[in-house]
């Protein structure tokens, strides 16, 4: 294949070269082909989707090599927001490193009930904490900081280099002095209360996770996916974080596409009672709501 044997020519075209890379990734399997090529393309030559279809004639130039060991990596099927290093994610760019679980999209669905419940309850202007348990790239702690200037944030993760790309993503977005980063288990040895609580936490199956797909089994930290033997094991720890909370608490986590029921169940035992849900687009409860009163 051209794009493998022979890389790319600083004289042709971005025309020619996304249809080149859109070959080549859809004759690898990879089903995201068109949209995984204009990503690149728009990364590697620093323009946007409108440029790069409006100057298709424009040369590659200098960043012929570039998207020559770009295009060889995605075969490989190394995901698009490795290969450039950020990802967008609720209208805004976060950093990725091998560190973090790559964001995605579903992941939203936890944004948009944490918001509507806060503005539901009147706080949108309030200035209320928020703690984020396993915050990874921090894409939650950071993004509702920024939706909602007057709130303050707690993100947590055992990986003190996650820790360390959420901090500076929460940089990059302006936020971070209302934020801080703590090396910690879910909530251990953190000053409550909180009035909102989100988490993305691991919910995939032990002995499912070699069955992913590459880009996830190869790329994702596992400590990232692994929730157990059952996929529930890291919300049963989630569950007892307010045993005795000194006001009401509401807790929004993303839950895979069968676990909804389950979940609610496991907190319904603590104590914490259902609160709402939320679907992502392809229809299956994707954000699972909570909460728990003194």
């Amino acid at each position: 294949m051209a794009a493998q044997q022979q890389g790319f020519e600083r004289d042709q075209t971005v025309g020619a070269a996304l249809a080149e890379m859109t070959r080549a990734f859809a004759a690898q399997g990879i089903e995201s082909a068109p949209r995984d090529a204009r990503i690149l393309l728009q990364g590697l030559l620093g323009v946007d989707g409108t440029a790069l279809l409006t100057r298709p004639e424009q040369r590659l130039g200098d960043a012929a090599a570039r998207i020559g060991d770009a295009v060889r990596r995605r075969l490989a099927r190394e995901p698009v927001s490795r290969i450039l290093g950020v990802r967008e994610f609720y209208g805004r760019e976060f950093l990725v490193t091998p560190d973090v679980l790559d964001p995605r999209p579903d992941t939203e669905t936890v944004v948009d009930l944490a918001l509507e419940i806060v503005r539901s309850n009147g706080l949108q202007s309030e200035t209320i904490h928020i703690a984020d348990i396993g915050t990874g790239s921090g894409i939650l702690i950071a993004t509702l900081l920024a939706e909602l200037p007057n709130a303050r944030g707690v993100a947590t993760d055992i990986s003190a280099a996650a820790l360390a790309v959420a901090q500076r993503n929460a940089d990059r977005l302006g936020v971070a002095g209302r934020a801080s980063f703590v090396a910690t288990h879910r909530l251990d040895g953190c000053a409550g209360p909180f009035d909102l609580v989100v988490s993305n936490p691991p919910y995939i199956v032990t002995g499912e996770i070699s069955g992913l797909e590459p880009e996830v089994r190869d790329y994702d930290p596992q400590l990232a996916l692994d929730g157990g033997v059952d996929g529930l094991g890291v919300y049963r720890e989630i569950a007892g974080i307010a045993r005795n909370p000194l006001r009401p608490m509401r807790l929004v986590m993303e839950v895979g596409a069968t676990q909804a029921s389950d979940v609610t169940d496991i907190f319904s035992a603590y104590g914490w009672q259902p609160l709402d849900q939320k679907k992502d687009l392809g229809g299956h409860v994707r954000a699972v709501a909570v909460e728990i009163h003194p």
